[in-house]
């Protein structure tokens, strides 16, 4: 997608990851903990954004900036978080955010990882 194909309300910076998501890189840094680093991320839904199941290797560390999205983490009911409200996803956990708001929804991801493994791996 060109920097014209934007849509509104997205990150001139930001990256799209999948479609309707978009990321921006804010820091990555090792920790005290052998093996671990944090990664810390800006993720942008657009209201299209289509849901997809995923996992990390390590936690993640949400907090919701903007709109409303609904986390469905794996064996657990899905919930709503809204502007201000925050989620912690288990190591491993398969999981999937939705935005259900009316326009961009953004969180501040904080991964507490395995330094060297892929951020991300989709489930099909």
């Amino acid at each position: 997608m060109s920097g014209n194909d934007r849509p509104e309300g997205i990150s001139p910076t930001a990256v799209e990851g999948a479609p309707g998501l978009w990321r921006v890189d804010l820091q990555r840094h090792d920790l005290s903990i052998p093996g671990r680093e944090v990664v810390q991320s800006r993720v942008e839904f657009t209201p299209d954004s289509p849901p997809f199941k995923h996992f990390h290797p390590g936690e993640e560390i949400i907090c919701v900036l903007q709109g409303s999205l609904e986390y469905t983490l794996e064996g657990q009911p899905p919930v709503v978080c809204n502007v201000g409200d925050a989620l912690t996803v288990p190591y491993g956990v398969h999981h999937q955010a939705k935005n259900v708001g009316g326009g961009v929804a953004v969180e501040l991801a904080t991964y507490v990882v395995e330094k060297g493994k892929p951020l991300l791996t989709k489930v099909e």
